[in-house]
């Protein structure tokens, strides 16, 4: 008997002979499980190394059928491997396990009903509350994950999955330099702060900002001049000096 040879002698060509005699079954085993997205030839090595641990194991003097004894070692190996290897984020075992328990009776009953279950089906055919299904179906969001670097489905020239998912925003950076400009032109006088508008905002010449105000192109320049610096002392943390046309405002910290 092959398996008394192995007990006996080690014999590894009758263990070998052995793996080779039962892969069918631990095949069989792995189809169970073929319709979760975990790859086939994967599945069937890890049934593969669950069957040869159940050989290993194996003592023919407990009169038990080996059969008996390999399928659930061969299905504990299976459901080690989607517990240890397959989540891209870990959930808690009990999640786990119910998630393929429950993804695994999806399958079975989209089989036989011919159209996806719902989830009260699911639910009365694992013996589980509506909402325990739920729960389990959320978790097995977590099971894969995909890179945000990865490539679209039109080939290598596609946009990668962030760059169809969003942009750079600029808006937030402009609001908090908006509102630290805001603070630092209560600084300067009402013909400063005109000066500097008409200037930046509309970008005037020095001759069309004197002839909007009333001034002469060289008083414009001298107004621009005082507001900036004045700007850029506030700026620095220091104290804001009054204006020269005796309108200077209240300072207010950037």
């Amino acid at each position: 008997m092959l398996f008394a040879r192995l007990r006996t002698d080690g014999d590894a060509r009758a263990r070998a002979e052995l793996v080779e005699r039962f892969l069918p079954l631990a095949r069989s085993l792995a189809l169970r499980y073929q319709h979760s997205q975990e790859s086939l030839d994967d599945l069937l090595q890890v049934a593969a190394v669950g069957l040869i641990r159940a050989v290993d194991r194996f003592d023919p003097q407990r009169e038990v059928a080996f059969s008996s004894f390999a399928v659930p070692t061969i299905l504990g190996e299976i459901k080690r491997h989607f517990r240890d290897r397959t989540w891209a984020v870990r959930v808690p075992r009990h999640l786990q396990e119910q998630s393929l328990c429950v993804e695994l009776t999806i399958g079975v009953l989209a089989d036989k009903l011919h159209r996806q279950p719902s989830v009260a089906e699911v639910a009365a055919a694992i013996g589980a509350e509506e909402e325990s299904v739920l729960e389990a179906l959320q978790a097995g969001g977590a099971y894969r994950a995909l890179s945000l670097d990865s490539a679209g489905c039109d080939g290598d020239d596609a946009p990668t999955l962030a760059e169809s998912v969003g942009v750079d925003e600029d808006g937030f950076d402009r609001a908090e330099d908006r509102a630290t400009l805001d603070a630092l032109l209560r600084t300067v006088s009402e013909r400063e702060h005109r000066a500097l508008y008409l200037r930046f905002e509309h970008d005037m010449t020095q001759a069309q900002i004197g002839a909007a105000i009333g001034v002469s192109q060289m008083q414009v320049s001298r107004i621009l001049r005082q507001a900036l610096r004045r700007l850029r002392t506030v700026a620095e943390g220091k104290p804001a000096t009054s204006s020269s046309d005796g309108e200077a405002r209240a300072v207010v910290a950037p």
